[in-house]
C-alpha cells in the first residue's frame, strides 16, 4: 500500500462487514460508560496524531475482550464498598464514570446524518469528510442534497458542487434548505457554526417571487443579501419578464428591498428605472395602498380610478378605501369595511358616493348629478349559534346610481333593487322570524319598504294523543292543530321627494294575519291517501275605506276611517291522491329503448268555505252612466279581503312524469342502459263550484317542465278560461266547448323559456365528451346583488376570465310571453307577443389565443340589447384582453395588460373609455 493510502483510507464493500461489526461493539460498549460514541469516534479518527492503520481483527477483539474485563472489575469493587457502608443511611453514594474524556473544540454541537449512495471518503490530516452519488446531509434545521458533499471539520465548512456528464451537461444540482428558504444553486458553502453562506448562480422562490442571482449571500436565519438578482413572478428558467436590480436585501417572508431596478422582457432590458425598491413578502393580510388605473369617459372627461388605502383593523376587521376622480369635475368613493370571524359570521359593508358633472359648464347639456348607494351582506354560521341565524342582504341607493356605473351594461339596464334582512330563532316545536324587507324600482323611483315583519310558527300538535303512546293510536289521536301567524307594516316615498319621514308617517300601513290549520293523518285506504283539514284565519286591519257617489259634483268621494279591524274565514276540505303508473318493456333486449314508464299523479279535494263576510262589501254608483261596482271595506290594506261568496266544490290536478331506459350499444357493462327523463312534469288544474250561480269552472292552468338529455331546459306554462265572450269581450255564461268542441278553452296567455349551454373537452383533464353547461346559480360566499355585479362584469369583461383549456364554448337562451286582450269593438282581442334571446360563446383561435361573443337581442322590438366582444392572449405569466362593446345605449372598449401574479396586479396597462347615450 501506497504512502498516500496510509494517509487516506477509503471504505469499500470488502471491508464493511467488519468496520459495521467493530463499530457496533465499540459503540455499545462506549454508551455504557456514559461516553458520546458519536463524538468520541469522530475526535479519535480525525484528531489522532498518528496515520491511520490498517485494522487486525484479532488485535481488536482482544483489546474489547479487556475493556469488558476491566470493567467487571470495576463494578464488583463498587459493589464491595457500597455493603460495607449500607447501615449507614446519611452516606450518599455517587456513581462516578471511570473515563474522562475531552472533546475537541472543533467538533460539531449537534448530530450531523447523512446519506451517500456511492461512496465516503475520509481525509484524516486534512480533516474533511467527501460523500459521493445522490447525497444527503442533515445538520440541526439545514437540509443539504448533491451530488458531491464535503464537510471540513477544522473550519466547519459544509460545500456542495454541481455534476455535469461527459457532454458537460448539468444532470443535478446542489440543493439547500433551511426553515422556509429553498436555494438551488451551482455551489453551495456553508458554515455550521455560523448559520452563514454563499451560493453562486442561485434560484430561490420567496412568496410568488422567484428569484435569480449571481451570487446569494445568507448571514442569518431570515436575512441574505443577493447580487445582480432578477426577480420576477414568471416560473420558466428563462423569464419571459423581470426586474433587475445589482442589490437586494431578503426579510424571509417579511420584505425585499433593492437599489436601482429596471425591468426587462425576453432579456431586453427597458431603459426605466426607479431608484429603490420595497417589496412586500408577507404572506396574508398586511395594510398598504391600492394602485389606481387611467380611463376615458365621454361624459366624465380623463379619469384616476381605484385609488385607495387597505387597512386592517383587527384579527376579524379591514377596510378598504378607494376613490376616483375625472377631469370633468367629478369624483366617487367607495368605503368597504369587511369582517369575518371564522365559523361564527361574515359580511361586509360597501358604501358609495357618486358626484359626477357631465360636459362643462356654460354647456346647454350641463348636469350635475350626486347619487349613494349602501350594500350589506351578514351571514352567520349554522354551527355558531344553533337554532338561530341572522342574515342581511341590502341593495339600496338612489335611483340614478346604477346608471352612472362604468362599463358595467348588467347593472346599467338593472331597474330593481331588492333587500332582506332577517332573524329567525327555532325552538323544538316552535319558530319565530323576524324581517324587514326592502324594494326599489329605478325607472318609477317607487320605495316600499316593510318593516317589522314579525312571524311565528307553532308545529303541528296533537292534543288528544298520549305522551307515551303505545300500540295503535286511535284516530282522534292523530287530530293535528297548528298555528301560524304574521304582522307586518309598510311605508312607501318617491326617493327625490322632500320630508320624506313626514311622509312615512302619513303612507304607514299594517296588519296582521292568523291561521290554524286542524288536520286528521289517516292511514293509506288502498291506493289511496285521504287527508281531511279544517282552516281558520283571521285578519286584522288598519283602516276601513268607504266609497260613495257625489250627485252634486258627480263623482266619486272617498272615506278613509282608521282603527282596528278584523275578519274571519273558515275552510273545510277533504283531499285525496294516488299514483298511477304503466311500464312498457321491450321484448328484444338488444332494442335502443328498453322501457318506458309513464307515472300520473292525480290529487282531487272536495272544499267548502262558507260567506262569512257578506256584510264587509258593498255596491255603489261609479259614474254617470250608473254603473255600479262592488268594493270592500278593507280595500287598499296590507292584507287582501276575504271573499264575500260561497264556495262548494271540487278541485282537482294531475301532474304527468314521463321517462325511459335506453341501451349503448358501446357500452355491454353495467352502465349500458341510462335512464333518460322526457319530461319532469306536465301537469293541469283548477276547480268546479257548484254554489255559485254562473262562472262555477275556474280558469285553467297547465305547466311543463323538462331537461331533455341533460342539456336543454324548458319551461312552459298557460292559462285557459272555459267561459266564451260577447263582441265587446265581456265574458258570458256560455262555455266555449258548445261554439267549439275541440277546443280546450279560451287561450288568455302563456310563456316559454329555453336555455341550453355547451363546452368542448377540458384540455387540462384530456377530456374530449362534449358537456353541457346548464349552470345553477348560486352565491359563492357574495349576496345576491354582489353575486350578480360579479357575474355582470364577467360577462362585461370576459376576457380577462378567459378558460384556455376550454377550445369552445356556446350557451344560448330564449324567452317569450304571449298574451291575448280585447283592445275595443272594432278592434277585438289582439295578440302581444314579446321574445328576446341571449347568447353567448368562445372560440381558441390557437392555444394561445381566445374570442368571446356576448349579447341580448329583442325579437319584438328588432333591437339590439347589449354586445359585447372580446379578444384574449394567454402570454404564461402575463393576460391580456380586449373588451368592446360597439353597440347599445352604453358603449365601452378597454384594453387590458397585466400579471397573472395577485402580489404584481397593480403592475397593469389599462386604456379604457366609454360612451353612453339616453
Amino acid at each position: 500500500m501506497s504512502s498516500a493510502m496510509n494517509n487516506v483510507y477509503k471504505v469499500t464493500s470488502k471491508n464493511i462487514l467488519a468496520w459495521t461489526f467493530l463499530l457496533s461493539v465499540l459503540l455499545i460498549t462506549l454508551q455504557s460508560k456514559s461516553i458520546n460514541a458519536p463524538y468520541f469516534f469522530f475526535h479519535t479518527s480525525l484528531t489522532a496524531p498518528d496515520t491511520l492503520p490498517r485494522p487486525n481483527k484479532n488485535n481488536s477483539i482482544q483489546r474489547i475482550r479487556e475493556i469488558f474485563k476491566e470493567d467487571s472489575i470495576r463494578k464488583s469493587d463498587l459493589r464491595k464498598n457500597v455493603s460495607t457502608k449500607r447501615a449507614d443511611t446519611n452516606i450518599v453514594v455517587q456513581k462516578v464514570d471511570t473515563i474522562d474524556l475531552k472533546i475537541s473544540k472543533d467538533s460539531l454541537d449537534s448530530p450531523m446524518d447523512y446519506v451517500a449512495e456511492d461512496s465516503m471518503v475520509l481525509d484524516v490530516p486534512g480533516k474533511t469528510i467527501t460523500l459521493y452519488g445522490k447525497t444527503k446531509v442533515h445538520y440541526k434545521n439545514n437540509d443539504l442534497s448533491a451530488p458531491t458533499i464535503q464537510l471540513d471539520q477544522e473550519t466547519g465548512n459544509i460545500s456542495a458542487a454541481l455534476k455535469r456528464d461527459s457532454t458537460g451537461k448539468v444532470i443535478a444540482f446542489p440543493t439547500f434548505k433551511q426553515d422556509e428558504l429553498t436555494t438551488i444553486s451551482d455551489s453551495i458553502k456553508f458554515n455550521t457554526r455560523t448559520g452563514k453562506g454563499i451560493t453562486k448562480s442561485s434560484y430561490t422562490q420567496q412568496g410568488e417571487i422567484f428569484v435569480n442571482a449571481e451570487a446569494i449571500k445568507k448571514i442569518s436565519a431570515d436575512v441574505f443579501f443577493a447580487e445582480r438578482a432578477r426577480f420576477t413572478t414568471c416560473d420558466y428558467d428563462t423569464p419571459h419578464f423581470a426586474f433587475v436590480s445589482n442589490k437586494m436585501k431578503f426579510i424571509n417572508n417579511k420584505w425585499a428591498y433593492s437599489g436601482p431596478v429596471h425591468p426587462e422582457f425576453e432579456g431586453v432590458p427597458i431603459p426605466i428605472y426607479f431608484p429603490f425598491g420595497i417589496y412586500p413578502l408577507t404572506q396574508g393580510r398586511h395594510s398598504g395602498f391600492l394602485a389606481p388605473q387611467f380611463t376615458t369617459n365621454q361624459q366624465k372627461g380623463l379619469g384616476l380610478e381605484g385609488l385607495g388605502y387597505y387597512k386592517i383593523l383587527g384579527p376579524y376587521w379591514d377596510i378598504v378605501w378607494r376613490s376616483s376622480i375625472y377631469s370633468y369635475g367629478g369624483w366617487s368613493m367607495n368605503i368597504n369595511p369587511r369582517y369575518m370571524k371564522r365559523y361564527h359570521y361574515s359580511g361586509n359593508v360597501t358604501f358609495d358616493i357618486q358626484h359626477f358633472n357631465y360636459n362643462f359648464k356654460g354647456d346647454p347639456d350641463f348636469l350635475k348629478n350626486r347619487s349613494y348607494f349602501l350594500t350589506w351582506s351578514h351571514s352567520q354560521d349554522s354551527k355558531a349559534r344553533p337554532g338561530t341565524n341572522f342574515s342581511a342582504n341590502v341593495n339600496a341607493g338612489s335611483s340614478s346610481y346604477n346608471q352612472n356605473v362604468p362599463n358595467n351594461p348588467q347593472i346599467n339596464f338593472n331597474n330593481q333593487l331588492q333587500s332582506s334582512i332577517a332573524y329567525s330563532k327555532t325552538w323544538k316545536d316552535k319558530n319565530l322570524t323576524i324581517t324587514a324587507n326592502h324594494s326599489q324600482n329605478t325607472q318609477t323611483k317607487v320605495v316600499d319598504i316593510h318593516f317589522p315583519d314579525v312571524g311565528f310558527n307553532l308545529n303541528t300538535i296533537y292534543p288528544f294523543r298520549p305522551k307515551d303512546a303505545v300500540g295503535t293510536l286511535k284516530w282522534y289521536e292523530n287530530i293535528g292543530i297548528g298555528y301560524n301567524g304574521s304582522a307586518t307594516s309598510l311605508f312607501s316615498f318617491y326617493d327625490t321627494m322632500p320630508h320624506i319621514f313626514k311622509h312615512i308617517v302619513d303612507t304607514l300601513k299594517y296588519g296582521a294575519h292568523h291561521s290554524l290549520p286542524i288536520s286528521l293523518s289517516l292511514p293509506q285506504i288502498g291506493a289511496f291517501q285521504v287527508s281531511p283539514s279544517v282552516s281558520y284565519d283571521e285578519t286584522w286591519y288598519q283602516s276601513k275605506t268607504f266609497k260613495t257617489w257625489d250627485n252634486t259634483k258627480q263623482k266619486l268621494d272617498t272615506t278613509i276611517t282608521k282603527g282596528l279591524y278584523t275578519a274571519r274565514q273558515m275552510s273545510f276540505s277533504l283531499g285525496a291522491s294516488t299514483r298511477i303508473i304503466g311500464m312498457f318493456t321491450a321484448r328484444n333486449k338488444d332494442a335502443k329503448i328498453q322501457a318506458v314508464r309513464h307515472e300520473i299523479r292525480p290529487t282531487l279535494s272536495i272544499n267548502y268555505t262558507p260567506n262569512m263576510n257578506s256584510r264587509n262589501y258593498y255596491d255603489v254608483q261609479t259614474d254617470t252612466f250608473h254603473t255600479r261596482q262592488t268594493y270592500s271595506v278593507f280595500e287598499g290594506n296590507i292584507f287582501g279581503a276575504y271573499g264575500h261568496t260561497r264556495f262548494g266544490g271540487l278541485s282537482y290536478g294531475i301532474d304527468n312524469n314521463l321517462q325511459m331506459k335506453v341501451r349503448n350499444k358501446k357500452d355491454t357493462g353495467e352502465n349500458a342502459l341510462k335512464k333518460v327523463t322526457l319530461i319532469d312534469g306536465l301537469s293541469i288544474s283548477g276547480n268546479y263550484n257548484f254554489l255559485a250561480d254562473s262562472f262555477q269552472l275556474s280558469i285553467i292552468s297547465l305547466s311543463m317542465r323538462s331537461t331533455l338529455f341533460d342539456k336543454l331546459n324548458i319551461t312552459a306554462g298557460a292559462n285557459l278560461d272555459p267561459y266564451d265572450v260577447d263582441k265587446y269581450g265581456k265574458v258570458v255564461k256560455t262555455l266555449l266547448w258548445k261554439r267549439k268542441p275541440l277546443s280546450f278553452g279560451r287561450f288568455l296567455g302563456g310563456n316559454l323559456a329555453l336555455s341550453t349551454a355547451f363546452q368542448g373537452g377540458n384540455k387540462g383533464t384530456g377530456t374530449k365528451k362534449v358537456e353541457s353547461r346548464v349552470q345553477n346559480p348560486s352565491q359563492y360566499g357574495y349576496s345576491g346583488d354582489e353575486y350578480q355585479n360579479e357575474m355582470g362584469y364577467i360577462k362585461s369583461n370576459p376576457g380577462e376570465f378567459a378558460d384556455f383549456n376550454i377550445p369552445w364554448s356556446v350557451n344560448f337562451s330564449y324567452a317569450l310571453n304571449f298574451t291575448r286582450s280585447f283592445v275595443d269593438s272594432t278592434v277585438g282581442f289582439k295578440n302581444f307577443l314579446t321574445h328576446s334571446v341571449t347568447f353567448g360563446g368562445s372560440l381558441s383561435l390557437t392555444p394561445k389565443w381566445q374570442i368571446a361573443l356576448n349579447g341580448s337581442y329583442n325579437i319584438s322590438t328588432k333591437q339590439l340589447g347589449y354586445l359585447s366582444l372580446s379578444l384574449s392572449r394567454e402570454m404564461h405569466c402575463w393576460q391580456m384582453s380586449i373588451n368592446i362593446a360597439p353597440v347599445g345605449t352604453f358603449k365601452f372598449y378597454s384594453i387590458y395588460i397585466s400579471p397573472k401574479s395577485g402580489l404584481l396586479r397593480d403592475l397593469k396597462i389599462n386604456r379604457t373609455r366609454s360612451f353612453s347615450t339616453f
